[in-house]
């Protein structure tokens, strides 16, 4: 696809919070084509009707062989890199074309971390409550509460890829 469309499939997939720029996208995509993982073709003629004097078509880009051993190397990654905000998230996006054990790993992963983030939310949260204004403290349980959240749906998507791994119908 051409840069445009995969900004724009990039936004689809990972959301409004992981916005590529421009400015950002084509360096990486020339990073991406000089290590061998893409290429770059031609614009074709017969698909722009009338092209704007002076403007050259939408180069296209495509994976390469090595590109896609690339991608499936770094789909295969379950290290503790897979577990944080943004590492998690684009792992997330791709989890349909990751192996169902690293799934599993990256998970359990990213639980152990959130679940520390929340310990030591709620520690500090007992240290300063009686020093906080009634409007940090709501900031501070709002932040808690979300926490809670993540490790509520990491646990329940722990469960289900667990049950799906043995075989076992989903719960209800």
């Amino acid at each position: 696809m051409h840069g445009y469309e995969l900004r724009t499939r990039l936004r689809t997939i990972l959301g409004t919070f992981r916005a590529f720029s421009y400015g950002s996208l084509y360096p990486t995509l020339r990073r991406m084509r000089e290590a061998g993982w893409i290429a770059e073709e031609a614009p074709d003629p017969a698909a722009t009707s009338r092209p704007l004097a002076g403007r050259r078509g939408k180069v296209v880009y495509r994976l390469t062989a090595e590109g896609k051993e690339r991608l499936a190397d770094l789909l295969a990654e379950a290290g503790p890199e897979a577990y944080d905000d943004d590492a998690f998230g684009v792992h997330f996006a791709f989890f349909a074309k990751t192996d169902a054990e690293v799934r599993l790993r990256i998970l359990e992963g990213r639980r152990r971390r959130i679940e520390e983030r929340r310990d030591g939310l709620r520690a500090a949260l007992a240290r300063t409550r009686e020093r906080l204004d009634r409007y940090t403290l709501e900031l501070q349980e709002h932040g808690l509460d979300a926490v809670e959240r993540e490790v509520r749906w990491l646990t329940e998507l722990i469960d289900t890829e667990r049950r799906e791994q043995s075989g076992l119908p989903p719960a209800d």
